[in-house]
């Protein structure tokens, strides 16, 4: 399995060194949202700290992360929706290697991306506004984790619903906008109306962000941080299998009815 990454990443890296200007265009989205990050929360100024937090940094978290977790959902449906395009989507689902295991592994290379730019947007925005940390190591790696799992976990749901409605592409933007406005992404959720607060709290992304705000900027809260990764870890466990059940399904599915290259 080690051997099949390696070969995926190399083919990957390949490819993006074969076609540089989408790589500046890819950098080029994430430089635009830190700066207007930056200009709303020098507009908005210094007095305003939702949830105790400088708007900055609330802001440097809601948007890195969200577009992270974001591009690692987006990539396992990538993976289907071009193989579906390319016509070869049939003959990869026919390979020795289990389907999901597969659809991982070929989305290897955009998660791994997707890190290293929200690595270097948490860095470059610390840069731009100092400010002074309170990380929590072992916490952030166990929300970046998890998180993760969980963004798997929906891009995997994605990709089921292209096999079977050839429409993932519309869920996962629903699910997207949907979590942008209501997760806590540019404004706490405590100024949302209460029915719309009941419903974030059964976002993971709001937890996520919630997370990775104490886990980084916060004043030590072992017990409020602890349990937002124990919720983290709830919905990690019900999605994945979850998930990877209904993503075999489909598959077998779009097998029966002849429809696995329909896009």
């Amino acid at each position: 399995m080690l051997a099949k990454a390696a070969a995926v990443v190399q083919k990957d890296f390949l490819t993006a060194v074969r076609y540089r200007n989408g790589m500046f265009l890819t950098a080029f989205a994430p430089a635009m949202q830190l700066l207007l990050s930056f200009y709303l929360a020098h507009a908005v100024g210094t007095q305003y700290r939702p949830e105790g937090f400088s708007y900055f940094n609330f802001l440097l978290v809601g948007t890195g992360l969200f577009m992270f977790l974001q591009s690692c959902m987006h990539g396992f449906l990538n993976v289907i929706q071009e193989s579906q395009q390319a016509g070869t989507l049939e003959v990869l689902m026919t390979t020795s290697t289990p389907p999901v295991a597969l659809l991982c592994l070929a989305a290897l290379s955009a998660v791994g991306t997707a890190l290293l730019q929200f690595v270097a947007y948490t860095a470059v925005g610390l840069f731009l506004v100092p400010t002074q940390l309170h990380v929590d190591p072992s916490a952030a790696v166990a929300v970046l984790l998890l998180s993760v799992l969980i963004s798997i976990a929906f891009g995997i749901l994605a990709a089921g619903l292209q096999l079977s409605i050839q429409k993932g592409s519309v869920v996962l933007w629903l699910f997207s906008t949907t979590a942008w406005v209501f997760a806590g992404t540019l404004f706490p959720i405590g100024s949302l109306p209460e029915p719309l607060r009941v419903l974030s709290q059964w976002m993971p992304l709001t937890h996520s962000l919630n997370a990775m705000r104490l886990a980084m900027f916060g004043v030590p809260v072992p017990a409020t941080l602890t349990r937002e990764i124990e919720v983290l870890l709830a919905f990690a466990i019900f999605l994945l299998p979850t998930s990877t059940t209904f993503f075999s399904w489909t598959l077998r599915r779009a097998r029966r009815l002849g429809t696995l290259t329909f896009y």
